[in-house]
């Protein structure tokens, strides 16, 4: 069988990779908008009702616009902005969630992929809240560190345009320092907590790559438990996910010479998931590519799941 799929927003970061995905398999049509027509209202809405499958690669407010243009009640819509992600109305687009959510997806006709940073920090702790470990009320603090592709052309043409200077955005730079990332509300909600994390994320002079990590103390757990029954619990919980490594309690094989590459899982859907530490202190850290699995790669993940084609279909 053969599906249609429109991208709008095609020519965005996330959209590019979703046609580059696409454009390769038997079973998609991509349906096409001419570039002069990518503002009209008419157009958009025809290629959106045509379709089996819509990507809004777009601005949360232009995203709303292009969902009130379905009227084919067939059509399922795929949104990678912020617009609907915590919208009770639409489903989570992330299948490894929980037990019951490929289901939920396969039945949705909304489907709101998840944030890069989210994803990986709900991947990372979602298996210890939901085992009782971890309290729904605990303050989590984490930080990421992320390519720059995640801030879209604008940061991508800033990036590339400095590449030839000896000091010009060379440096990791930390941001969203008010504290008010815009993933905090998906956050809590995919995971169970009731309390917004500390989250503070960290664009590097890399294009893509990232790892969210999250600080433990034992303290803050409901019963006493070490690093290798941490791992344990994270590892029972992915136990069959093609797309999910939880990595060994060994500094040796999971690093490079004591080194977490961030940008180990690039060009991939992959997500590797490893803790560290000590019975005092420990970390959980989430690396996946921000345009794979945190972007375009879990976009098309959600549409195989809905469509009940092979989920890895196109994905590595």
């Amino acid at each position: 069988m053969t599906y249609k799929v429109f991208v709008d927003g095609q020519e965005g970061t996330t959209g590019l990779q979703i046609n580059e995905y696409l454009g390769k398999r038997a079973d998609i049509t991509l349906l096409k908008i001419d570039a002069d027509k990518r503002k009209d209202l008419a157009e958009r809405k025809r290629l959106i009702n045509e379709s089996d499958v819509t990507f809004l690669c777009l601005p949360d407010d232009a995203a709303k616009e292009s969902v009130s243009l379905v009227d084919n009640p067939n059509t399922c819509v795929i949104d990678a902005s912020t617009a609907h992600r915590i919208n009770p109305d639409w489903t989570f687009g992330l299948p490894e969630l929980a037990p019951d959510q490929r289901a939920k997806i396969r039945a949705s006709k909304r489907i709101a992929n998840p944030g890069c940073h989210a994803s990986a920090f709900i991947l990372a702790l979602k298996p210890l809240i939901a085992a009782g470990l971890l309290p729904v009320d605990t303050q989590i603090a984490a930080h990421s560190i992320t390519g720059y592709s995640g801030g879209g052309k604008k940061m991508i043409a800033d990036y590339e345009a400095a590449s030839a200077s000896p000091t010009e955005l060379k440096a990791p730079r930390p941001y969203a320092l008010g504290l008010a990332h815009k993933h905090l509300p998906e956050m809590c909600a995919y995971t169970g907590l009731t309390v917004e994390p500390i989250f503070q994320p960290i664009v590097g002079p890399f294009y893509k790559g990232l790892t969210v990590t999250a600080f433990l103390q034992p303290q803050q757990f409901t019963r006493p438990a070490t690093p290798a029954e941490v791992q344990k619990i994270i590892a029972d919980y992915y136990a069959g996910e093609a797309f999910i490594n939880v990595q060994p309690v060994d500094l040796e094989s999971t690093t490079e010479g004591g080194f977490y590459n961030v940008e180990a899982n690039n060009n991939s859907n992959r997500v590797d998931i490893a803790v560290f530490g000590n019975a005092q202190r420990m970390l959980v850290m989430a690396r996946l590519d921000n345009l794979g699995k945190g972007a375009s790669g879990a976009a098309v993940q959600a549409m195989n799941v809905h469509l009940g084609v092979e989920e890895s279909l196109g994905l590595v």
